[in-house]
């Protein structure tokens, strides 16, 4: 590491070159604070050791001034025994430690290796940090599309405020990703992000999960345990389908959303909650607000900004870059050498009308890359739904010579896209709905109109 020498008497300059180089360390020996304070503009300087008293300036100063260019820069400054009181200061002003004169030689190197481990901590540290705002970043979701771009803009207007978000979208369009880029362009990015899996849990283990209990509040309870709510104090916390919470822990949420307090469970103390609210959800909630199942205040509450994942086959030219970026991933994971995605099976992929938005990518992507051979991934890596024929797609009839009933026709269409709309989705009506554009109850009255059933699938 390169360590900066401040000091302006030969002797101490010339011992204290010959410990740092016995420690494998690179030396630069300055003499006076205005070649120091140069010195670091130009070179990289993991550690500076300053004498408080040069002949230009005083160390305080240049203390300062170093602290003010990278306040996590490791100084420990050298002082004579009188001046023990300016060293104290020199600490309160950020110096890490510092060096009485005389010194001993053993002194100076545990001093140096607790001062270089510091450096090497906050490196990693801030290492961390760039990768946390590259993950949680706009780099994070892949798109040059203007349905994605419309989404950039939500969020880096929706993001500084202090307002609840609710993001809509298809399963596997991303809004977990979608949530955690607004956590990170938020003034609370530097606190928690919390993410609850409102339909992984019953209800009771959910408000437990959420605000914690005291000792003896039910049984198994056999000491206090805090809430997701206190853990994301300062942060905030991302409800993933919010639209499966009941009805009775929805009234609890809200008080927590309209007082910023809440309780344990079996508690008697009010605790406040300082959290930022991100929900997400796949579900109509206006649909359950008007049935009852969600509670329209709550919804309102949620629903200050809305933000609209589009499915990614609303969004086709950006499946290339998604697959390339996914193509990286796991290359380095499994350790394959894989230059590209061949034409054709990227022409099979942008047929295709994913039904699972980008989750069903990133898997197909896996798959291919897991079980690739060569050096390019081709059509037949790819699962046999995407091989075939655009799923959507049904063949032009045929027009016989004697004529054609026109309502018979359209009616045979209509059941054909119907059974590949639902074949591609398994079976899923709110999915094939989703492919056909029309409502769930639409698709339903369709099908009970036109005989499609369990068994027409098979077939």
């Amino acid at each position: 590491m390169n360590i900066l020498i401040i000091d302006d008497e030969e002797v101490l300059q010339d011992i204290l070159t010959t410990l740092i180089r016995k420690e494998g360390h690179h030396p630069i020996a300055c003499r006076t604070g205005t070649e120091g304070l140069d010195v670091l503009e130009k070179e990289d300087i993991d550690l500076v050791l300053l004498d408080l008293m040069l002949p230009d300036m005083r160390g305080q100063e240049v203390l300062r001034r170093i602290r003010e260019r990278d306040p996590d820069q490791v100084v420990i400054v050298i002082t004579a025994y009188s001046s023990i009181e300016g060293a104290i200061e020199a600490m309160r002003d950020g110096a890490f430690h510092y060096l009485p004169k005389p010194f001993k030689n053993e002194e100076v190197r545990i001093t140096l290796r607790k001062g270089l481990e510091r450096r090497h901590l906050t490196t990693e540290n801030r290492r961390l940090r760039q990768r946390l705002d590259h993950r949680f970043g706009f780099d994070s979701i892949i798109g040059k599309s203007k349905p994605i771009q419309e989404v950039f803009e939500l969020i880096r207007l929706a993001a500084p405020s202090k307002s609840n978000i609710l993001i809509l979208g298809e399963s596997g369009t991303g809004k977990e990703l979608v949530a955690k880029s607004i956590h990170g362009n938020s003034k609370r990015k530097d606190g928690p992000f919390v993410t609850v899996n409102s339909g992984s849990m019953p209800s009771d283990l959910l408000e437990s999960n959420l605000f914690g209990h005291v000792k003896g509040a039910f049984t198994g309870a056999i000491s206090n345990k805090k809430g997701l709510f206190e853990v994301a104090d300062s942060g905030t916390i991302f409800f993933d389908e919010i639209g499966n919470i009941n009805v009775d822990t929805q009234s609890k949420l809200l008080r927590v959303i309209q007082e910023k307090e809440f309780m344990r469970l079996g508690g008697v103390e009010t605790l406040k909650a300082d959290v930022r609210i991100v929900a997400a959800t796949n579900a109509n909630l206006d649909e359950m607000v008007e049935a009852g199942t969600f509670r329209e205040d709550l919804f309102y509450r949620l629903n200050v900004i809305t933000i609209n994942l589009p499915p990614l086959r609303k969004r086709i030219e950006d499946i290339p870059p998604i697959a390339q970026h996914f193509l990286r991933i796991y290359c380095k994971e499994n350790e394959k050498e894989i230059d590209s995605i061949d034409s054709k099976a990227m022409e099979a992929m942008l047929d295709y009308h994913w039904p699972g938005n980008v989750r069903e990518l990133e898997n197909a992507i896996e798959r291919a890359t897991v079980l690739s051979t060569g050096n390019t991934l081709d059509t037949n890596l790819l699962p046999h739904s995407m091989r075939e024929s655009e799923p959507g797609s049904v063949s032009s009839p045929s027009l016989p010579s004697g004529g054609i009933s026109l309502k018979e026709a359209v009616s045979d269409y209509e059941r054909q896209l119907i059974i590949k709309a639902l074949q591609t989705t398994g079976g899923v009506q709110k999915h094939a709905a989703q492919l056909l554009n029309v409502k769930p109850t639409t698709l339903h009255e369709m099908m009970k109109r036109l005989n499609v059933s369990a068994e027409s699938l098979a077939g």
